[in-house]
């Protein structure tokens, strides 16, 4: 199983970006969806999670109205849609995923390589 995160780049405050991250190999299912970020000199830290259905949603204090976390099933993506970005928000983005491949009984924890996003002021 491999993750593949994308979207990242720079962009000034206020602005947007759209991270994606797609899971791909022999995947039977995958239950929660996470993204984290993890700022120079700081520890990693859970930014959003979803789960299968998508009916229930986590998001940290700082980013929550400004971030949306989204996912596609069927095509095993998850999306982190950032608006109004502030420079805070510079950080590598990290997708985490709890996923069962095929002919697998459990559920295992993957991690996606990160995404560079810098927000300049």
């Amino acid at each position: 199983v491999q993750l593949q995160a994308s979207g990242g780049g720079l962009v000034q405050a206020g602005g947007s970006l759209r991270l994606s991250c797609a899971a791909s190999g022999s995947i039977s299912r995958i239950n929660a969806m996470r993204w984290y970020r993890q700022a120079p000199g700081k520890q990693r830290e859970l930014v959003a999670a979803i789960t299968y259905g998508g009916s229930t949603n986590y998001y940290a204090g700082s980013v929550k109205g400004r971030f949306t976390i989204s996912r596609d099933n069927a095509k095993n993506t998850v999306y982190l849609q950032m608006n109004n970005l502030e420079p805070e928000d510079t950080a590598v983005y990290y997708c985490n995923e709890d996923i069962r491949t095929s002919g697998d009984l459990l559920f295992r924890a993957y991690w996606g390589q990160g995404t560079l996003v810098t927000v300049s002021s």
